[in-house]
């Protein structure tokens, strides 16, 4: 008959031999199964350059309006934006697909937005597309959101994008160099 302080240290056993092994194991990096880089170009609309916009002020604060962000920080301007996406910083450079989505700057005391957009693809090379999503502290050199699924060649895809802005020109235009890095390839 097995008594109950075995009991207990049998139970105790079992905990500290699984926490061991559980937790006291590192993580092994892991390696991305694709790796890809893309330019975005996105051009705000300011009033007077509708024909080139690719972005426009959807909300803005009660001090902010339509066609010049807030201030101070664009604190508060909700931006849609439907801009190129090249295989290298030239704007001119032929298209290989569309940079749908938002950003929203969220921040009161520093430039900083939040990000929800798609990458869609529709050329020879790729198609379908990727969706991220996060947060984009734009005083950081470089900044890190999540690839949160995608579509076609793209399938449930998983994986950091890097953020870097390649050029910008006050608040009318900014080129944002995408380093994607996928965990999950279907």
């Amino acid at each position: 008959m097995v008594s109950k302080t075995q009991i207990v240290a049998l139970f105790l056993c079992f905990l500290t031999s699984t926490s061991s092994v559980t937790y006291g194991q590192k993580r092994r990096p892991r390696r991305p199964c694709n790796h890809l880089v893309f330019y975005f170009h996105d051009i705000l609309f300011k009033g007077d350059n509708y024909n080139n916009a690719t972005a426009a002020i959807v909300g803005s604060p009660a001090w902010g309006n339509k066609t010049a962000m807030a201030q101070p920080y664009n604190f508060g301007d909700l931006v849609v934006f439907d801009d190129p996406i090249t295989l290298d910083n030239n704007l001119h450079s032929p298209p290989v697909g569309r940079a749908q989505g938002t950003y929203l700057y969220d921040q009161r005391i520093i430039y900083g937005a939040w990000l929800g957009f798609s990458f869609l693809f529709n050329s020879t090379k790729h198609v379908g597309s990727l969706n991220f999503a996060g947060a984009d502290p734009l005083m950081n050199k470089t900044r890190e959101i999540s690839v949160i699924g995608g579509t076609g060649d793209f399938f449930m895809a998983r994986g950091i994008a890097t953020l870097m802005t390649d050029a910008f020109e006050g608040d009318v235009y900014f080129r944002l160099r995408v380093d994607i890095s996928l965990y999950e390839c279907w």
